[in-house]
């Protein structure tokens, strides 16, 4: 329900409870019951706030609000149980992930930084894995046509015609945002 649509008489019996000393739960659930609407805590909340009205300090030892009736707690009870069948199965928290294989080539990089990298030089990037690892790059003779050397082409373009590596599976690697 929203909260433009309080009534009168749902207005007069939130000031009244709030001057009883009721939370703003057992208000809403007594509202609720007396009314027939369904509010909820923070309706009250919001509520009381445009009314300008102001929870008194609750004193120890009042009346507690009526008990909940059998037909409520049955309808409670099949909520929490249809949220529970509802709830996914949590997975077990990661461990440590396998460390992948990467596929090597013959080479030694050169670990130019990108400032330095000249336009026939090998764009193949190296570092950058751990916190504050600098990135270089490889740095030795490009390819015509491609960023990158003889070796690095060919190990970026994996086994198979172009058109088998076009549908192959792609592996991401998660990195964490900083």
């Amino acid at each position: 329900m929203q909260a433009s649509e309080w009534a009168p008489e749902h207005c007069k019996a939130l000031q009244d409870y709030l001057a009883l000393g009721m939370s703003f739960a057992e208000i809403a659930r007594e509202i609720n019951a007396r009314f027939g609407t369904a509010y909820s805590r923070n309706a009250a909340i919001s509520r009381s706030k445009r009314m300008k009205l102001t929870a008194p300090r609750r004193p120890l030892g009042l009346p507690k609000a009526r008990p909940r009736t059998g037909a409520e707690l049955a309808a409670k009870s099949r909520e929490n149980h249809r949220a529970e069948v509802a709830r996914p199965v949590a997975a077990p928290p990661p461990g440590r992930p396998e460390p992948v294989r990467l596929r090597c080539v013959g080479i030694s990089p050169r670990l130019v930084p990108l400032v330095e990298l000249d336009a026939s030089d090998c764009r193949y990037p190296y570092g950058g894995d751990r916190e504050n690892e600098p990135i270089t790059f490889c740095g030795h003779p490009r390819l015509a046509g491609s960023s990158y050397c003889a070796p690095h082409f060919h190990l970026t373009r994996g086994p198979g015609t172009e058109a088998e590596r076009d549908v192959a599976p792609v592996a991401l690697r998660l990195v964490r945002a900083a």
